[in-house]
């Protein structure tokens, strides 16, 4: 598939009814992330859970890195309970959409302060559950729209995405308040609910016929589903080191993100306070960042934009030090948040950019599957850890060692770019010079493909 190219999709793309439900998409997709993620840390933060425990809960989010192990599954296998007559994504989809909000609903009921592992229980089947309908939306969006829309589908998920977080981030906490954690969740279940009436809403997508000839019987299924796929993708130059780089990416956010429930709540900072923090200002800088970011990548170029937006985040963290030496101060809370969301949405623009990048014609979805599952890596298993670590060093020294915990990610890429720059990189101007070797005879370049979004839970 070949990059975007400057055609633009229009204002008419807006009247396509396929981006509303691709909004819709989005804000089902965005809706479960923070019950397994930041809301439940600050419920269970309330209910006067340890930290270790507490840190332990990222681990909840492993379905999100290893969805890649079932995705193929839910790409070539017929939807059970009947519901392949729906076809191949809308039937998936309706296998998984109802469940899912009936473990919300769990969530809901439960009492974390009486019975925690019920609520930590309800939370993961949520994540897992979250990750399946991920994996089918992403091949949805894939395969309905063509390449030059693919831009602005993205957009409106990402839209859906941020504004759903919202309300199951910071507007659940708010209602709390006043409503109690179960009268702040329920409502979230019953949107949750509507999940299949967008499925229905929405077209099946065609599949081109060379998308399914595989060879037959269950060795070639599988061949075609995960082996290639993999194999395409291992086999290039350097294919190890940008792994690498894209599993330690997100660790210094991983570790940091893990412990603002109770980072906050030590420096006295009431429920109030925390959803203004992580409310409608937040939202704003990230989308905001997001545009900056956009907008590096097209001027500067990707290769540099990743390395300059990737020590800008590092580098607004450190808010999160001057913030752990004066608790309770509100003004310096609400800027480290806005300052940190818009280093965020800056780096992750360049970050999804690069991992559409590396994904191969043929084997899109699959690939970005892998790519999506590998970038949280740090967040599912070394995030589990930061309760440890914060309870032993101090929230100052925590937060020290989460700026720098970046740092080996930016190294990786500076040797990716120098031993491993593809075509794209080659282009940047200057950058052949100061960071390419020669080119060599053989050398395989990654196949560009359109943009996706991925990275969930922050």
């Amino acid at each position: 598939m070949a990059a975007e190219t400057a055609e633009s999709p229009g204002p008419g793309v807006f009247a396509d009814r396929r981006m509303w439900l691709m909004f819709a998409f989005g804000a089902l997709s965005g809706l479960p992330l923070a019950l397994s993620g930041f809301t439940l840390r600050q419920w269970l933060t309330e209910a006067h859970l340890s930290l270790a425990l507490t840190g332990l809960t990222a681990n909840i989010g492993l379905s999100y890195t290893l969805k890649f192990l079932w995705a193929p599954v839910m790409d070539h296998a017929r939807a059970p309970f009947g519901l392949a007559r729906f076809g191949r994504r809308r039937g998936w989809l309706l296998a998984v959409q109802p469940p899912l909000a009936l473990a919300a609903f769990a969530l809901a009921l439960s009492d974390a302060t009486r019975a925690p592992f019920a609520t930590i229980a309800a939370a993961a089947v949520i994540a897992f559950l979250s990750a399946s309908q991920d994996i089918v939306i992403d091949a949805w969006r894939i395969e309905t729209f063509p390449e030059r829309l693919q831009g602005a589908a993205n957009a409106a998920y990402v839209w859906g995405y941020r504004l759903a977080m919202l309300v199951s981030g910071a507007g659940v906490i708010a209602m709390a308040g006043t409503l109690g954690w179960r009268g702040a969740l329920l409502p979230v279940a019953a949107l949750l609910a509507a999940g299949p009436l967008v499925t229905l809403l929405a077209a099946e997508p065609a599949v081109a016929p060379a998308a399914l000839r595989v060879a037959p019987g269950l060795a070639g299924r599988l061949s075609a589903a995960v082996l290639d796929p993999l194999r395409d993708f291992l086999l290039r130059p350097g294919a190890w080191a940008i792994l690498a780089y894209v599993a330690t990416f997100k660790l210094g956010e991983a570790l940091a993100g893990v412990m603002l429930a109770p980072f906050f709540h030590a420096l006295g900072f009431n429920r109030a306070a925390v959803a203004a923090a992580i409310g409608p200002f937040s939202l704003a800088a990230t989308i905001a960042g997001y545009a900056t970011g956009a907008a590096a990548v097209a001027r500067l170029g990707l290769p540099r934009s990743l390395i300059l937006t990737g020590f800008f985040q590092m580098g607004a963290m450190a808010m999160y030090v001057w913030l752990a030496l004066a608790p309770g101060d509100h003004v310096l809370l609400y800027a480290t948040v806005v300052v940190e969301a818009f280093a965020e949405g800056v780096a992750d623009a360049a970050f999804l950019t690069y991992l559409s990048s590396l994904c191969s014609a043929e084997h899109t979805a699959t690939q970005y599957a892998l790519l999506s599952s590998v970038a949280p890596l740090a967040l599912r298993t070394v995030g589990g850890l930061s309760g440890f670590v914060a309870a032993a060093v101090g929230w100052p020294g925590f937060y020290t060692l989460a700026m720098f915990a970046s740092l080996p990610a930016m190294l990786l890429m500076l040797l990716i770019l120098r031993r491993w720059p593809s075509d794209a990189e080659r282009a940047t101007p200057g950058l052949e010079t100061s960071l390419a070797p020669p080119r060599r005879a053989g050398h395989v370049e990654a196949v560009p493909a359109q943009p996706g979004v991925g990275g969930h839970d922050g």
